[in-house]
């Protein structure tokens, strides 16, 4: 039910108004009734923003804005995940498993992990072939996310000859798909 079906059941039983469509009274309960239903649409998106777990524009922008960087993520589910975990950095986020929750604030799956000398970590994507896209906006990221204590090596893993065997049957079928060496050493499918 709209608000003009809502006003003009109120005023209906009073039998005081002419509630006819196309009437004066019509005319302005309309107008009221528009205004109402406006009004009410902007409260729902409102309420949709205020929460992290369903804002999909403005509150994504609007906790953005007070972090020093934006997450590297295209869909308003992976930014609010991002945020989330960007969020979630505190003074007892050092331990690995707590590191490794914190890298999702990047916008993309990032790990980390130790690498038996103290001081040391290195720093990997395990769900993308080569050097990510926008790399040096995760790098920064990364960097400020991780305690600056720690010498980071960042590790990026290609396709070897069998994961490529795995794609295409031939090695005519890999020039056929017209891929440089580099698009074929980070194809997935």
């Amino acid at each position: 039910m709209n608000h003009i079906e809502f006003l003009v059941g109120l005023l209906r039983p009073l039998g005081v108004y002419d509630l006819r469509p196309g009437t004066r009274n019509w005319a302005e309960l309309e107008a009221y009734g528009q205004a109402l239903d406006g009004g009410l649409g902007e409260i729902g998106e409102t309420a949709r923003e205020m929460s992290l777990n369903t804002a999909e524009s403005f509150g994504l922008e609007l906790v953005e804005a007070l972090l020093p960087y934006r997450p590297v993520s295209p869909t308003a589910e992976e930014r609010r995940a991002a945020l989330a975990a960007l969020l979630r950095i505190g003074g007892d986020s050092f331990t690995l498993k707590a590191i490794n929750d914190t890298l999702a604030g990047c916008g993309i799956n990032a790990k980390a992990a130790e690498t038996g000398t103290p001081g040391y970590v290195e720093v990997y994507f395990p769900d993308v072939a080569g050097i990510p896209e926008g790399f040096e906006k995760l790098r920064l990221i990364i960097e400020e996310i991780l305690p600056c204590h720690l010498e980071i090596t960042y590790v990026f893993w290609y396709n070897s000859w069998d994961d490529l065997a795995g794609l295409v049957d031939t090695w005519g079928g890999a020039v056929s798909t017209g891929k440089t060496w580099y698009e074929l050493a980070t194809w997935k499918q």
